[in-house]
């Protein structure tokens, strides 16, 4: 083995590695643990030490629990062992014995574990729901006692924009009361597995082990206390997860097991990013290879899920962290670059086994084209079945920031977001898509509107009523913003109040402007209503056209017994409508209530909407 890898092992890991006969080194086991009861019960076990693949197993007699196939590869420090598990198995622990070529033994205990009773039917997140996301190491310091950790090799430095600042789990556990005031009900991490990479690995995507919470954010157990208790708050964990490529610093990359565990090329060679060769006729072999096996980035090695042990990991990896943590969803990093069949495995592995759960991938692109390709239920050309049941609505987010901002020409500016939405009938379930105004990947929605309060406002109005799953990124709340430039670690600032000493804090509001607050307010009157209206959870839609040379859009969201009326006018003066291109909906009358600013309208024959303005009409 070229060299031993730093790793957390518990006392009980340690009793079960030292115990007769040391001298035979296993260093790690992966998964950790199973359970009995589940539909997959079938593991393949990555064992990982000192010339292991040399040894002889063997599995003491264990009812309903039997080696079913040990592979070996190139390296002779990996044993790849598959158990089989009956459904009528007890939990308990397996022992395993190990044997050299000099009759030398050696016993490993695994443990199988009993299911937490409401693990299988774990309810992911859904239109009802609106998401929190937080970048974990930008957010709140809890537990500055965890921002240095030795042998991890980037230490904390809060002046440089890139490095670690000492947002942690701890952090995000303390501030899920303030989550909950806000009216949110999911929060989506960033990923918080460990990121052993020298420099800039904050933002988690250079995974560096699989199995293991970053140090510097906490533990594994503390990450489960932040799911447990956040469901005893009625709310939802989202994890963010990768399968497309790991750190260059990955345990494993010093030692792989077989030279195709990752995707090699002669020489470095990124993907192409393009996205059209997924069904493109025309598209060259070694295009569609460079999309798939092309790197990330040359600091992440890309994964070759094609081989049948590494396919087995990442799904089994996923499975293990949903068991073992209770998070209520996974936002799939790059969802397209992974071998797009694999995709379909994994997504079809975890949804058979947590029918109530939901994953969104990330594929951004801005043609619902594409994006649509991804969702389960569509009818592709190519015959390429999907179970992805949600997806990151990147088209009607450009959309509407340039409905928001762009000139108004011989059209209505808003006829971006109406001919976008327009596009729906390709997607085999819209009401799936995740909406939102920004993320951590681009400049901050307050930014993106040039500052212009306003303009937010509607922004934020219309990802909370129009159909989906609405997601704002942390501190939108509080105006954050990234001028003049696009570098992610401005745009993924400290939230402020989030450190000990910070003379702004959103938590107590200190030190903010009167415009933050009131932004602050505003959302938490927004989604406090949205919780409540689920006519905008799961209602029918239907919007009318802009009209030339007017910036107003209206839609409705409707059920059988209730109508809500979303206004918006991006005009700097006020705008009177007549209702007879609104007849469908309204008649030739309406009453209701703006939930926003509490105007009432009682018979009324014309809708008189205020300069740069949103309103949310509750039809009588």
């Amino acid at each position: 083995m070229k060299r031993l890898h730093r790793y957390w092992i518990s006392p009980i890991f340690i009793l079960f590695c030292f115990g007769i006969n040391a001298q035979i080194n296993i260093e790690r086991i992966e998964p950790p643990n199973w359970w009995v009861g589940m539909y997959h019960n079938e593991v393949e076990l990555l064992i990982y030490g000192d010339n292991v693949s040399n040894l002889d197993v063997t599995l003491e007699k264990y009812d309903h629990v039997e080696i079913k196939e040990v592979k070996r590869y190139t390296s002779e420090n990996y044993l790849f062992l598959t158990i089989a598990i009956a459904k009528n198995a007890a939990p308990g622990s397996l022992t395993f014995k190990f044997q050299n070529n000099k009759g030398k033994t050696f016993n490993r205990s695994y443990p199988l574990l009993k299911r937490t009773d409401d693990r299988k039917n774990i309810v992911g997140f859904d239109a009802s729901d609106a998401i929190y996301l937080i970048t974990p190491d930008r957010f709140v310091n809890g537990d500055p006692e965890n921002d240095f950790v030795e042998g991890l090799k980037e230490k904390p430095n809060r002046e440089f924009k890139g490095g670690r600042h000492g947002g942690d789990i701890t952090g995000i556990i303390n501030s899920l009361d303030y989550i909950d005031n806000l009216g949110f009900t999911a929060v989506w991490l960033n990923p918080v597995l460990e990121n052993d990479m020298p420099e800039y690995s904050y933002h988690g995507y250079s995974t560096t082990d699989f199995y293991k919470v970053d140090s510097r954010f906490g533990s594994n157990e503390e990450f489960k206390s932040l799911c447990s208790m956040a469901r005893q708050k009625n709310m939802k964990i989202i994890m963010d997860m990768i399968v497309n490529h790991c750190g260059l610093d990955h345990w494993w990359m010093d030692d792989l097991p077989s030279e195709d565990w990752i995707n090699q090329w002669p020489e470095y060679t990124g993907t192409n990013h393009r996205k059209t060769v997924v069904l493109d006729p025309y598209a060259s072999q070694l295009d569609y290879k460079q999309f798939f096996d092309g790197w990330f980035v040359p600091s992440m090695p890309d994964l070759n899920q094609r081989n049948g042990s590494m396919a087995k990991y990442l799904i089994q990896n996923t499975l293990w962290w949903i068991e073992y943590s209770g998070i209520s969803g996974i936002r799939m990093d790059t969802y397209p670059y992974p071998d797009m069949y694999f995709m379909s495995d994994w997504t079809k592995a975890v949804m058979t086994e947590y029918p109530n759960f939901n994953i969104v991938g990330e594929e951004w692109v801005t043609r619902p084209t594409i994006v649509s390709y991804w969702q389960k239920g569509k009818e592709n050309p190519n015959g390429y079945t999907s179970y992805l049941k949600s997806l990151m609505d990147f088209p009607l987010q450009n959309a509407l920031v340039t409905s928001l901002t762009g000139k108004k020409t011989w059209t209505s500016s808003w006829t971006n977001v109406y001919e976008e939405l327009g596009q729906d009938y390709l997607y085999p379930d819209p009401n799936e898509l995740v909406v939102f105004p920004d993320n951590h990947d681009m400049s901050r929605i307050f930014t993106q509107v040039n500052e212009d309060v306003d303009l937010l406002k509607m922004a934020l109005v219309y990802t909370a009523t129009i159909r989906g799953i609405p997601q704002i990124y942390y501190g939108t709340e509080v105006l954050m913003k990234n001028p003049g430039t696009d570098d992610h670690g401005i745009i993924r600032s400290d939230f402020p109040g989030g450190w000990k000493g910070d003379k702004i804090n959103a938590f107590t509001g200190n030190g903010l402007t009167t415009e933050q607050k009131n932004i602050q307010e505003f959302i938490r009157k927004l989604l406090h209503w949205r919780r409540t209206n689920s006519t905008v959870h799961h209602g029918k839609l239907i919007h009318f056209s802009p009209q030339n040379q007017r910036d107003v859009y209206v839609f409705c969201r409707y059920d059988k017994n209730n109508k809500v009326l979303v206004v918006f006018n991006r005009e700097d003066t006020s705008v009177e409508e007549g209702l007879k291109q609104y007849k469908e909906i309204l008649g030739t009358a309406f009453s209701g209530k703006d939930v926003l600013s509490g105007a009432t309208f009682k018979d009324a024959t014309r809708i008189s909407i205020p300069a740069k303005t949103a309103m949310i009409i509750e039809l009588e």
